[in-house]
């Protein structure tokens, strides 16, 4: 299948787990794909094992997605070699190291969390939209968590990253839609990779998402299917897309907002 031919792909995280996933979903669907971690070695072999089994163009930049100038750099890179992103799936972020409340958290550790869940995906969508804006229009993917719609009691720095991780998802919508610019939230579900088996809470667990469910979602996404859902939240597993493909969301549904306490509430 090559219903993605001509797409721009940059995904975060790519060398491992779900972004690897990904990756190879979307190089299969004909996108070229630009895969962006720290690990540059694993991130090289990643990459060419896609571009092998997919016949895909595939690039690989190694970048921290919390610095600044090597975004800038990376971004700049990918233009001049494959021209401007047209899909930048936001996949790169850490987990708390322990589950344990936030006053017991290691606050630097606390800390890396949420940049990497929150800056991260700023710098990426900061310097990738405005060439995606003059190609005229694209998408944004930021991968969310069912953890960014509720609060948590051990995972206090991954829920308060990924819930701005979703307010910056309706910040790129709600001010792209005019001009071309989608933006989604994609919770993926719990896909066996090595950051969900060392998680204390999916210990013994034996139901997974599979991969493949969260692919589908992402690919229809890029490929333009799902815009009525741009600015929401979509979750793999869950979210059958027959369904999302027959449903237009109004009013708040699938977006983050407070809950009135009744009738007379001031601020509902």
């Amino acid at each position: 299948m090559a219903e993605l031919e001509g797409t721009v792909a940059l995904v975060t995280g790519a060398s491992a787990g779900i972004g690897r996933h990904l990756a190879h979903g979307l190089a299969a669907r004909g996108a070229a794909v630009v895969g962006l971690a720290r690990s540059a070695d694993r991130l090289r072999s990643a990459m060419h094992e896609i571009a092998a089994a997919t016949d895909a163009r595939t690039l690989a930049v190694a970048a921290d997605v919390t610095d600044p100038a090597a975004v800038r750099a990376a971004v700049e890179q990918v233009t001049a070699e494959l021209g401007p992103v047209t899909l930048l799936v936001n996949n790169a972020g850490l987990i708390d190291a322990a589950e344990v409340p936030l006053w017991e958290a290691d606050p630097d550790q606390w800390w890396q969390v949420v940049q990497s869940q929150v800056r991260g995906p700023f710098l990426l969508a900061h310097a990738v939209l405005p060439g995606m804006l003059a190609a005229g229009g694209g998408r944004v993917i930021g991968l969310a968590s069912g953890l960014g719609t509720r609060g948590s009691d051990v995972y206090s720095a991954y829920s308060a990253g990924k819930s701005a991780q979703m307010r910056i998802t309706e910040a790129v919508h709600l001010a792209g839609a005019a001009h071309g610019v989608r933006a989604f939230d994609l919770a993926p579900g719990v896909v066996d990779t090595g950051m969900t088996r060392a998680m204390a809470m999916h210990a013994g667990r034996t139901d997974w998402t599979s991969p493949e469910d969260v692919v589908a979602l992402a690919v229809a996404i890029a490929a333009g299917q799902l815009d009525r859902w741009s600015g929401r939240f979509l979750r793999a597993g869950a979210d059958a897309l027959a369904t999302l493909l027959s449903t237009t969301p109004t009013g708040t549904a699938r977006q983050l907002r407070l809950h009135p306490y009744g009738d007379d509430d001031p601020v509902g």
